[in-house]
């Protein structure tokens, strides 16, 4: 049952704060999953770009309070569910941690499509990157929904609410 579901991308400023805020937007009624972010090499303590914080509060949505975080083996082992932004950074994780393995996917996983680095970029490249957030978010929601109706149907205890 996926109930940890960890976001990374590198800075943890950019990508993973917008995937983490509309993920946990679009599974907010299922109050036992909980989605946070990290960043393989984060910029530790600094708060969301601020197009990343724009784009978000132009969605309805408040990251204003979000601070980067690194990546621990710790964050990793604690997760059900590792979604990233790049090829690269599945195979980092993957690497450097082998308990990884097997709960690491790229956000846009069946698109086939890696989110670019928007980063010290215009407004432009935030959008770009959002878009193809948006849609690997929905993906991983029907997915996460699809998956935890499966597994009542047959008979799988859930947790209470």
């Amino acid at each position: 049952m996926i109930q940890n579901i960890l976001i990374v991308c590198v800075g943890n400023i950019c990508r993973s704060p917008m995937a983490e805020a509309l993920l946990r937007e679009a599974l907010k009624d299922m109050s036992d999953v909980s989605v946070s972010s990290a960043g393989l090499g984060a910029l530790v303590d600094y708060p969301a770009a601020e197009h990343a914080e724009v784009l978000m509060a132009e969605r309805g949505l408040d990251i204003s309070g979000h601070t980067a975080r690194q990546l621990t083996p710790h964050l990793i082992n604690a997760s059900d569910l590792i979604l990233v932004m790049e090829s690269r950074h599945k195979r980092a994780i993957d690497a450097a941690h082998s308990t990884a393995r097997g709960k690491v996917y790229r956000l846009c996983e069946w698109r086939d499509n890696d989110i670019p680095d928007p980063f010290r970029q215009p407004r432009e490249a935030f959008e770009e990157a959002l878009l193809l957030i948006e849609q690997g978010v929905q993906d991983w929601v029907e997915r996460i929904k699809t998956s935890r109706l499966q597994k009542t149907r047959t008979g799988e205890q859930q947790p209470a609410k």
